[in-house]
């Protein structure tokens, strides 16, 4: 009994990881950031599963009263996780152009999902798909959470959730193409 406790406390205990585990891949450093949610990195184009950040060229009033790029936040923030947490990610899905993935950071002894500590923040929001729901439901949750505790760009009276300016801007298109 001894030797199987000690066999199982030896495979449980951490290992000093020097590459992502099988179906990973590590998000690190030095990726080109195109937004808080999607990145180009050996010239191919991923994207946060289920995230939707802060559109570039949108505004939010900071408590000082000047005007702020809601985008440049969101990234700013996508930045700091990506070089604090060293996460790894996984692909779920792609298109042509786009491999939508899913991942995860390490704080301390903890796992945590990334798009939920951006959507937990405030930086960042859960993704609609095109009848308004969420794609990843909990997600949505965490959403409500952070704007309820007015977190991260929440706690501005102004900002968007950027699911309204999209369906807003493809509301126009689909009346401009009918005109």
């Amino acid at each position: 009994m001894r030797r199987l406790l000690a066999i199982l406390g030896f495979a449980l205990a951490p290992v000093a990881a020097a590459a992502a585990p099988a179906g990973y891949f590590d998000l690190q450093p030095g990726v080109t950031l195109e937004t808080g949610d999607t990145w180009v990195s050996d010239g191919l184009r991923y994207r946060l599963f289920g995230v939707q950040s802060c559109l570039r060229g949108t505004s939010y009033t900071d408590k000082k009263g000047q005007k702020r790029d809601c985008g440049d936040a969101s990234l700013a923030v996508f930045a700091a996780y990506i070089k604090d947490t060293k996460p790894v990610c996984a692909p779920v899905a792609k298109t042509a152009d786009l491999s939508y993935v899913v991942c995860y950071a390490t704080l301390g002894k903890d796992r945590l999902d990334l798009a939920t500590m951006m959507i937990a923040s405030g930086y960042a929001f859960a993704s609609l798909n095109a009848e308004g729901l969420p794609f990843h439901p909990p997600y949505a949750v965490a959403e409500q959470d952070a704007r309820e505790r007015r977190a991260g760009l929440w706690q501005f009276q102004d900002v968007q959730h950027p699911a309204v300016l999209l369906s807003r801007s493809a509301n126009e298109r689909a009346k401009k193409a009918k005109q």
